[in-house]
């Protein structure tokens, strides 16, 4: 595991807003030349904590939609059941996120669609394909109150405290 200092940090938190941000401004807003300051960002890079850097789409522009989280349950629990079920997602672009989970549901998918009928013709689908898919327990999204944000970096890449 890379260790990581408060300048390290400093960085991971400001491309997480801004990833678009030049190295020059990068370098003076973590008090750094750029030089040094592009060495941490490969490293941060080499070192796999930036999976990646991408566009925050308003969706409300692009026209009406809709997102629903699904709570899943399969009709089996062996290793193929998972696995059919995890591949067969690929076929859907609908299922924007889906985890894993432990306790009463097997998954939680995050579904963004035009709207409930198109939700509900993707749901069909998926029965009809038959990928595993036994309950499942929808939640539409009424609005949005708190969207994805920055993880608290110092708290997780801290010294462990028991």
């Amino acid at each position: 595991m890379i260790q990581l200092d408060d300048r390290d940090l400093e960085i991971l938190r400001i491309l997480s807003q801004d990833g678009r941000i030049t190295k020059a401004e990068l370098a003076r807003r973590i008090n750094l030349t750029p030089t040094p300051a592009w060495e941490r960002l490969k490293r941060l890079e080499q070192a796999g904590l930036i999976a990646g850097y991408r566009a925050e789409i308003a969706l409300k522009a692009l026209g009406p939609h809709v997102t629903v989280f699904v709570a899943v349950e399969l009709s089996g629990h062996t290793v193929e059941d998972f696995t059919r079920f995890e591949g067969g997602l690929n076929a859907y672009p609908e299922v924007t996120a889906c985890w894993a989970l432990g306790g009463g549901f097997d998954y939680l998918m995050q579904v963004v669609t035009r709207d409930i009928d198109s939700y509900q013709r993707l749901i069909d689908r998926m029965l009809e394909n038959r990928i595993g898919l036994s309950r499942y327990y929808t939640y539409i999204v009424t609005k949005p109150v708190k969207g994805p944000g920055l993880p608290p970096l110092g708290l997780l890449a801290g010294p462990q405290k028991d």
